[in-house]
């Protein structure tokens, strides 16, 4: 859990205790410092809502869960709600532009994903399953997307080229190939028309926001990934990997690229991509407050790694 046990009840031995001490004296020292003094800080351009209510409720220490009483800190990851020390009418709500579903993996700790922040932010737009309780996604197939990186994954900006392929009148089975046949099984249409119906499709295609409604993300450690990428509910959906984003989390999988995000940052930089190159719109930090509680965090604990000496 994200607490940094900074208000544990008891320490193992004094040399932890004297260390917390000092860790939690620091981070006083830097209370009134910006997160904009720390030169290295990624995600200090953000445009958040104000986050003083973390910072009252992080010196409050932890606090109960209004739902299931359970001590947390800023928020429960059971049951996606905040804390009683942090006012539901203080935390940001953002509007997102389709609905999104996370695939939770059962053996993933509640109290490490990040994907919480995503229900608690975007309340309206976001359900979080936990696998192998997911939606069956065939039927919808042309309108839903899966982040994933793969050898068949596509960018953000050829989605509407691809999903066109999925539309109701050429959805194909799973044992077709779908990246040819919806087109090509239109008899006796010449080259350049058929290359102009396809343009004309996309074009209606972006329109209407690609015919994307949904897009699914899998919340696990990357070790833990294949179970759920593998599901026959997955199979043929179109896949959408993020090349070009690096991740700030703090607990980075080693061994792995730092292109492989955490899956709120996997959702805040998906969005983007798909505001400018899909809605055609400029980015006015629309999504920044999905952050709200990572940046928070990412400050607080590079914060007390360098009390610590750890960088």
């Amino acid at each position: 859990q994200l607490t940094m046990s900074l208000n544990s009840p008891t320490l193992l031995n004094e040399e932890k205790s004297q260390g917390l001490k000092r860790t939690s004296e620091c981070l006083e020292s830097l209370e009134l410092q910006t997160p904009s003094s720390f030169q290295d800080n990624p995600l200090q351009q953000l445009q958040l809502a104000s986050q003083e209510v973390l910072e009252k409720a992080k010196k409050s220490g932890r606090s109960k869960c209004p739902r299931c009483s359970s001590s947390r800190m800023f928020y429960c990851y059971t049951c996606f709600v905040p804390v009683e020390t942090v006012p539901t009418k203080e935390i940001p709500t953002v509007k997102l532009p389709l609905k999104i579903d996370i695939i939770k993996h059962p053996n993933e700790t509640d109290g490490k994903s990040t994907a919480v922040h995503a229900k608690l932010l975007a309340p309206d737009d976001v359900t979080i399953y936990k696998y192998p309780c997911i939606p069956e996604y065939k039927e919808k197939r042309h309108e839903i997307a899966l982040v994933f990186p793969g050898p068949n994954s596509v960018s953000v900006k050829d989605i509407a080229f691809h999903l066109q392929k999925y539309s109701k009148k050429g959805v194909c089975d799973k044992d077709d190939d779908c990246s040819i046949e919806p087109l090509l099984k239109q008899a006796k249409i010449e080259p350049k028309e058929e290359e102009e119906n396809l343009n004309e499709c996309i074009s209606n295609n972006r329109g209407e926001g690609t015919r994307l409604k949904k897009i699914i993300f899998i919340d696990s450690t990357w070790n833990q990934t294949n179970k759920i990428i593998t599901d026959e509910r997955l199979q043929g959906l179109l896949q959408i990997e993020l090349k070009t984003r690096k991740t700030c989390f703090w607990r980075h999988q080693k061994g792995k690229p730092d292109t492989y995000l955490s899956t709120i940052e996997a959702i805040y930089y998906f969005l983007v991509d798909y505001h400018q190159e899909i809605l055609k719109e400029n980015y006015k930090g629309q999504y920044d407050n999905l952050l709200f509680f990572f940046s928070f965090m990412y400050t607080l604990i590079k914060n007390a790694k360098c009390c610590a000496g750890k960088e």
